[in-house]
């Protein structure tokens, strides 16, 4: 008899999906466009190593970019969410938290390859509570291993791009410009 309650106390956990607007086409790069990404990145990469000074590499690749799943949710969660309520009179000082973390993200790379889909699923959720464009990187189980070529790891499922003006946001700046135009061609046209 306790057995027959229980079930029907229990409830049915219902999934939460992700925003439509966050897997849209304009920010999903496979095939040809995918190989123009990464060479442009690691071509900006390159130059900007190579312009760093006497920092060692480990410590300029975590100056730029956050790398890995934990990492990229752990500075996306530090970062103020945007106020919708601009026109506010209340004292926004009470209210704020301090954010710990100075740097922004500019954008996250996402590798769509990953099994199960659950362990990168929230990161487009987030990102887009907090403003930060996403670019999901899609190839034939390779674009983990593409994407962690970029910042010499084996794989990486994500890597976030702080805001630092280097040459390596000018180049994302111009990749996101041109998803935008090429997202806004396709909307007249359609």
């Amino acid at each position: 008899m306790a057995k027959k309650r229980k079930k029907e106390n229990s409830m049915p956990i219902k999934a939460i999906k992700a925003p439509q607007e966050s897997r849209d086409s304009s920010s999903c790069f496979e095939g040809d466009r995918l190989d123009f990404l990464l060479d442009k990145l690691q071509r900006s990469v390159e130059l900007a190593k190579a312009s760093k000074g006497q920092v060692p590499d480990k410590i300029w690749t975590k100056l730029h970019f956050a790398i890995g799943v934990n990492d990229v949710t752990r500075v996306l969660e530090r970062m103020p969410v945007p106020d919708l309520n601009t026109n506010s009179k209340e004292d926004d000082k009470t209210t704020r938290v301090p954010c710990k973390s100075p740097v922004a993200l500019q954008a996250v790379l996402l590798a769509t390859d990953c099994n199960p889909k659950w362990l990168t699923k929230h990161v487009p959720v987030i990102a887009a509570s907090r403003n930060v464009p996403v670019l999901a990187l899609r190839d034939n189980k390779g674009s983990s291993l593409r994407l962690g070529q970029l910042v010499n790891v084996r794989t990486a499922l994500a890597i976030g791009i702080k805001g630092r003006n280097s040459i390596i946001n000018k180049t994302i700046e111009e990749v996101l410009l041109n998803s935008k135009t090429a997202e806004a061609s396709l909307a007249t046209v359609g």
